[in-house]
């Protein structure tokens, strides 16, 4: 079975909304993903914030599409009420980070990737930032 890594809605958008410096790393795992030598796992969350920013800054039809498109290489993590329950009783901060967080236990991820480690202190999961986890797989 291969690694499955959990994405951060802020290197989603770095992904799609080709963000540099940060695309190229990230890119880089979307394609092991297209290869299939790893899994990504986002949570539902993510497409929603990613099309809201995408929407303002590129319109809807290019956002859609763009999210269409990295659909097919994910896995979305559900979201109910036990996942709520523990981000509303957990320690992290930021109850978003939180959900996402319980999404990637959850979906058995082995690593988070972001751009904001500091936001899963808590996190018993590896978390790294795109180049990181390249780097730590080559």
């Amino acid at each position: 079975m291969s690694k499955r890594v959990y994405l951060d809605t802020n290197v989603i958008l770095d992904l799609l909304g080709e963000r540099e410096p940060f695309y190229y790393s990230i890119a880089q795992v979307a394609t092991l993903a297209d290869q299939k030598k790893l899994q990504i796992i986002v949570s539902p969350i993510s497409f929603a914030t990613v099309n809201y920013f995408l929407s303002k800054f590129e319109g809807i039809l290019v956002a859609k599409d763009k999210l269409r498109k990295f659909e097919v290489l994910c896995e979305i993590s559900i979201i109910d009420e036990t996942i709520i329950e523990k981000g509303l009783n957990s320690s992290f901060e930021d109850f978003e980070d939180a959900l996402q967080y319980f999404c990637a236990v959850d979906s058995g991820c082995e690593v988070i990737i972001t751009r904001n480690a500091k936001d899963f202190k808590n996190s018993l999961l590896p978390v790294m930032s795109a180049e990181e986890f390249i780097k730590s797989i080559s």
